[in-house]
């Protein structure tokens, strides 16, 4: 189980990279945010995998659930700071 989930980490960094990757070549600022908010998914699946690794998954899950909250709002909070920049208000 253990080999499976330190596969899966590895796969995962390996997906967070190429987002980052297609997150910078872009040129639109909500393909940005999008690409910020695909990171911060699929790191707080890292967090919980991590947590499977190290024998430790309840304090890792608390960790992730907080992160997860966060990127949420900060990511709606960015979307409102620019649209509203946008509307010129």
């Amino acid at each position: 189980m253990e080999t499976l989930v330190a596969i899966l980490s590895v796969l995962l960094i390996a997906s967070i990279l190429v987002t980052l990757g297609l997150t910078l070549a872009r040129q639109g600022l909500f393909d940005r945010i999008i690409g910020i908010g695909v990171i911060g998914t699929k790191t707080t699946v890292l967090l919980t995998y991590l947590g499977l690794l190290f024998g430790r998954p309840d304090a890792f899950v608390d960790i992730a659930l907080t992160y997860g909250l966060l990127n949420f709002v900060l990511t709606l909070a960015v979307a409102r700071y620019f649209t509203w920049d946008e509307m010129g208000e």
